[in-house]
């Protein structure tokens, strides 16, 4: 998968969880509990991430991840997959009780959303078509047109805000300077357009390296440029201030990196592990 160097640049990382507020006190676990359901948000189009297989059943490491944590709470998973952006919007008002989708834990999104446990930790890369030779680094791709998902925080990459609330994150540089950000519900909906052709909608994608390579993998015509631009902790959400909701799940978690869960399953969708410190 061409994953090795991960383990190398995230050598050291320590991360440190947001306080958690104490407003909401247990309604969501009690909710979770009485019901004997995890209502989870994630995605859809990101595979091996989360994505709709061929029988028509949402799958991949995040959902996974999320029926994994359903079960060691006693319930049954119910994934839903609200836009994006009112996941990170935050104030679900009981709508979906979690979510496991790949989130980056931003400065922004820590103000409206607690961030229990990072799960793993994915590089980011652009994608351009194949039929172009011309691009090989990042900031070959300065003055063009790039994709990205909106309200993500590879959108925040390229507008060059991205702040991420952990500790310890490789250092990174803002390598690319694009003409215009094209933003798209998804990723596979940025790829629709960019196998179209190189440069007749945009001529890039930042996507990260799991999906880009799936994507490659299943015969869409891309190729990856350069290096990483940046390596990403990726966390489970929750709505703001149901305290021991957040414990249960920081203790689940840790439990599933402890006995290997995490890692079988990224070893699964992934082909290596990317979901502890190395």
């Amino acid at each position: 998968m061409g994953f090795h160097k991960t383990g190398m640049l995230l050598a050291g990382i320590t991360f440190a969880i947001m306080p958690l507020a104490n407003g909401m006190a247990g309604e969501t676990l009690d909710r979770v509990m009485e019901t004997k359901t995890l209502v989870g948000a994630t995605a859809d189009g990101y595979p091996p991430v989360a994505f709709t297989d061929e029988n028509n059943e949402l799958t991949g490491f995040d959902v996974e991840v999320a029926r994994e944590i359903a079960k060691r709470l006693g319930a049954e998973f119910k994934p839903v997959t609200p836009a994006w952006e009112a996941q990170v919007a935050g104030r679900w008002a009981g709508r979906w009780d979690i979510a496991v989708g790949s989130m980056t834990p931003t400065t922004a999104r820590a103000e409206v959303l607690d961030f229990p446990a990072i799960y793993y930790y994915t590089p980011a890369i652009l994608v351009v078509h194949k039929d172009n030779t011309t691009y090989q680094s990042a900031s070959d791709l300065d003055g063009k047109v790039v994709g990205a998902c909106a309200a993500c925080s590879y959108e925040d990459y390229l507008r060059k805000n991205l702040v991420m609330d952990v500790e310890g994150v490789p250092p990174f540089d803002y390598e690319v300077t694009p003409g215009r950000i094209q933003t798209y519900e998804s990723d596979g909906m940025a790829f629709d357009d960019l196998r179209l052709g190189d440069g007749v909608r945009i001529d890039a994608v930042l996507s990260n390296v799991p999906t880009a390579t799936a994507a490659i993998e299943n015969g869409m015509p891309f190729r990856m440029v350069g290096e990483p631009l940046v390596y990403e902790p990726l966390a489970i959400a929750t709505d703001k201030g149901d305290a021991e909701f957040n414990a249960k799940i920081t203790e689940i978690v840790d439990a599933m990196r402890a006995d290997g869960t995490l890692s079988a399953l990224s070893e699964k969708w992934f082909g290596v592990d990317l979901t502890a410190v190395k």
